[in-house]
C-alpha cells in the first residue's frame, strides 16, 4: 500500500527523500527494485511504532510482522562490489505495508490527513483524496516508471495533481486546505434543526459560524421547545446587523504597495453599543469575523454589563513586520473604519494580532480623523486608559472561573497540575494567576509546538517567557536555560498529565484525538480561554468522559468586564488600584457564573452536568437578547 508522507513546496526529490530520512527509517532494496518507505520507530519517538492512531486498544504486532521486521536493512550507501554482490543472491521480494499511523504525524505533513476507510485507519492524499495505489498517475505501481525505480514519494511528487496544487498553493501563499464535510449534530428537535439547516443553506462555506451556530442552537434545544417564538427570534439573531468588507492598502519600507482585506460584523446592538475585538492574523475571513461576533453577542448579554457584540480585523500578519509598516497599515484600516466606530455605536479592542501597540495606531488615526477625543478603544495600556489592569483582566478572570468551580466541588486550585495553551497576553496571565492561587502551571505553546517544564513555571520563568515573546523568539530558547523543560515540535500539550486545562490559543486547536489525549491524562475541568476552542468531536468526547467545561462566552467575561469599568466615567477619574480592579473583576464573574447555573437549573440541568455551564450560559445569554428584540419590534 502506497502513502504520501511527503510535505508541501518540496522543490527537489533528493530533498523531499532527506527529510523524512531526517525522522523515519528509509529502507532501500538492491537496485532495479522498486525503493519504497516503511516507516519504523524514529530516533526522536522510540514509541512510535506502538502507539494507536485513535485512542482504544493497542493492537500486537502478528508473527509475520515480527519476522518481517527482523530482515529490514538500512543502507546509507551502496558501493559498486557491494551491488556486484546484490545481484549474484536472489532476494526475496516481500509485500511491504505501513503497519500504523499517527494522526500528529501525518498533520506534520500537511498535504496527508487521516480519516477512516471501511473501518479501517488510512492515510489520504489531500490533492486527489485517495489511498494506497490509487492516487499514483499509474494505478498498477511502479511499471513505466524511471528504471522502475520511482519510490511512492516521488511518483506523487511528479503527478500533474500535485503539480498543480503546488502551483496554487505558491500563487495563494497558503496551505492547501482539505475540504471536508461540515460535522452536523443531531439534534432532538426538528425546529431546532430546521434553524441549522437555515445556516447551512445561506452561507454553506462559512464553516466556523456554522459551527458556533450549531453549538449555541443545541444548548437552546429546550428553549426552543419550549416557546415556538424564539424560532424567530434567532433566524433574526443569526443574521448580523450590519457586515463591512473593504481593502486595506498600505505600503511596507521598500516602498511596495500590498492590500489586505478588512472586516468589522457589528452582529447586534438591541442591548447597547457593540464592543468586540479586533484580529490580525492571516487566517481572518468573513466567516470567522461572523463567528466572532456571534460569540461576542452572547459574551456581552452574559456579562454584567448589558452591550451589543462585534468583530473584525484583516488577513493582515503583523509578524516579522516593522513598527512602521504596522502603523501604516493600522491607519489605512482606520481611514475606513472610522466612520462606523464611536461610542455610542461600536468601540474595538484587542484580539489576536492585535496589542498596545496596534490599538494606539488604531485609535490615534480615529481621533485624526473623527476630530474629537470621544472615550477611548478598550485596551491599550497608555495614558489614556482608565483600568490598571486592563490587559490581565481576561486571563485573570478565567483563573477566577476555575476557583469558583472548584469551590462548589469543596476543592480549590492549590496544588493542581494546569496544562495551558498559547503563549500571548492571556496565556501568560493565567498562569501568572495560577501561580498566585498555588497551581502548577506547566505548559505555554506557540504555533510550531508546545514547552513543557515539569518543575512549574515561576514568576521569574513567567518574566523569561514574556521577554522570549516580546523579541519574537521560538518558546524552544527556553529549554536551552532550564535544563528540566522540553520543547516539542509539531505537538500539543493535551498529552500531559494535568487536572485542569485552559485552552488559549484559537479556535479549534483541541480535535477528537486531543480530546482523547485530555481525558486520558487525567483532566477533569475545561476552561476556554479562547472562544470555541474545541471541535464538535472533541466536546462529544469530553462529554462522554464527564469532563466538565467552562464555556468561553461566560469564563471570558473579564474582558468585557473591565472595558466598562475602563470607559465609566468615574473610573476613568481614577486609577483602579490591583486589588479594588481584581474585586470588582471578581464580583463581576460570579454574577456571571451564577446567571449560567440559574439558567441551567431552570430547563433541568443539573448542576454536576458537563453541559450545565454550557447550556446555561447560551440559556441567559439568548434569553437577555431576546427579550430586548421582542420589546424593539422587528428591526
Amino acid at each position: 500500500m502506497l502513502l504520501p508522507v511527503g510535505g508541501l513546496g518540496m522543490n527537489s526529490t533528493m530533498d523531499d527523500m532527506n527529510l523524512i530520512q531526517q525522522r523515519h527509517h528509509l529502507v532501500v532494496r538492491e537496485l532495479g527494485e522498486e525503493i519504497d518507505l516503511e516507516i519504523g520507530p524514529g530516533d526522536d519517538d522510540p514509541s512510535f511504532a506502538n502507539t494507536p492512531l485513535i485512542g482504544g486498544p493497542p493492537r500486537e504486532p502478528s508473527a509475520e510482522e515480527h519476522d518481517e521486521s527482523k530482515q529490514v536493512v538500512m543502507v546509507s550507501q551502496l558501493s559498486s562490489e557491494d551491488q556486484d554482490a546484490s545481484k549474484m543472491q536472489p532476494v526475496k521480494r516481500k509485500k511491504k505495508v505501513v503497519k500504523r499511523w499517527r494522526e500528529e504525524w501525518a498533520d506534520t505533513y500537511k498535504w496527508a490527513y487521516v480519516d477512516v476507510k471501511e473501518g479501517t485507519a488510512r492515510i489520504f492524499c489531500s490533492v486527489c483524496r485517495e489511498y494506497g495505489r490509487k492516487h499514483r498517475r499509474n494505478p498498477y505501481g511502479n511499471e513505466g516508471s524511471r528504471n522502475m525505480q520511482m519510490s511512492a514519494l516521488e511518483e506523487h511528487n511528479n503527478s500533474l495533481l500535485h503539480k498543480e496544487a503546488l502551483r496554487l498553493q505558491m500563487a495563494s501563499k497558503d496551505k492547501i486546505i482539505v475540504d471536508k464535510p461540515i460535522y452536523v449534530k443531531a439534534l432532538m428537535s426538528k425546529t431546532a434543526g430546521s434553524i441549522v439547516e437555515a445556516a447551512l443553506k445561506r452561507d454553506p462555506h462559512e464553516v466556523e459560524f456554522i459551527q458556533s451556530v450549531q453549538e449555541a442552537v443545541h444548548a437552546l434545544e429546550r428553549v426552543i421547545a419550549k416557546n415556538s417564538h424564539y424560532v424567530n427570534i434567532m433566524e433574526r439573531l443569526l443574521e448580523p446587523e450590519r457586515m463591512i468588507l473593504f481593502r486595506v492598502p498600505w505600503v511596507d519600507d521598500r516602498g511596495e504597495t500590498h492590500v489586505n482585506r478588512g472586516f468589522r460584523v457589528q452582529f447586534n446592538q438591541t442591548l447597547g453599543p457593540c464592543r468586540g475585538g479586533i484580529r490580525f492574523h492571516s487566517s481572518m475571513n468573513l466567516s470567522i469575523a461572523k463567528f466572532l461576533g456571534f460569540e461576542q453577542t452572547l459574551k456581552n448579554a452574559l456579562s454584567p454589563y448589558k452591550l451589543g457584540g462585534a468583530a473584525g480585523g484583516s488577513d493582515f500578519d503583523p509578524k516579522g513586520k516593522s513598527d512602521n509598516e504596522i502603523m501604516r497599515f493600522c491607519q489605512s484600516f482606520m481611514n475606513e473604519l472610522y466612520r462606523y466606530l464611536g461610542p455610542d455605536q461600536d468601540l474595538p479592542s484587542e484580539e489576536m494580532g492585535v496589542g498596545p501597540r496596534e490599538m494606539g495606531y488604531l485609535f490615534g488615526q480615529y481621533r485624526r480623523l473623527a476630530g474629537h477625543f470621544q472615550g477611548s478603544f478598550t485596551g491599550p495600556r497608555i495614558f489614556w486608559s482608565g483600568s490598571s489592569l486592563r490587559t490581565e483582566a481576561t486571563g485573570y478572570g478565567l483563573v477566577f472561573f476555575a476557583q469558583l468551580m472548584l469551590a462548589d466541588m469543596n476543592k480549590e486550585l492549590k496544588g493542581l497540575r494546569c496544562v495551558v495553551s498559547g503563549s500571548g497576553k492571556i496565556a501568560l496571565h493565567v498562569t501568572e494567576k495560577l501561580l498566585a492561587y498555588g497551581a502548577l502551571p506547566i505548559t505555554v505553546s506557540d504555533s510550531k509546538g508546545y514547552l513543557v517544564d515539569e518543575d512549574g513555571f515561576d514568576y521569574m520563568k513567567i518574566s523569561f517567557l514574556r521577554e522570549i515573546k516580546s523579541q519574537q523568539r521560538s518558546l524552544r530558547d527556553y529549554s536551552k536555560t532550564y535544563a528540566r523543560s522540553k520543547y516539542y515540535d509539531e505537538a500539543k500539550p493535551w498529552s500531559e498529565r494535568c487536572d485542569v486545562a485552559f485552552p488559549c490559543a484559537s479556535q479549534n486547536e483541541i480535535d477528537q484525538s486531543d480530546a482523547i489525549n485530555l481525558v486520558n491524562s487525567g483532566c477533569r475541568i475545561l476552561i476556554e480561554g479562547s472562544n470555541m476552542p474545541c471541535t464538535p468531536e472533541a466536546v462529544d468526547v469530553l462529554r462522554k468522559a464527564n469532563v466538565l467545561i467552562a464555556p468561553a462566552m461566560a469564563a471570558g467575561a473579564g474582558g468585557v468586564a473591565a472595558g466598562e469599568l475602563e470607559l465609566n466615567h468615574e473610573c476613568n477619574l481614577m486609577h483602579w488600584s490591583p486589588e479594588d480592579f481584581e474585586s470588582k473583576l471578581q464580583e463581576a464573574m460570579k454574577q456571571t457564573y451564577q446567571r449560567a447555573l440559574k439558567a441551567a437549573a431552570d430547563f433541568g440541568y443539573q448542576k454536576e452536568s458537563p453541559e450545565a455551564l454550557v447550556h446555561g450560559a447560551a440559556i441567559s445569554a439568548f434569553l437577555t437578547i431576546a427579550q430586548g428584540m421582542t420589546d424593539q419590534g422587528c428591526v
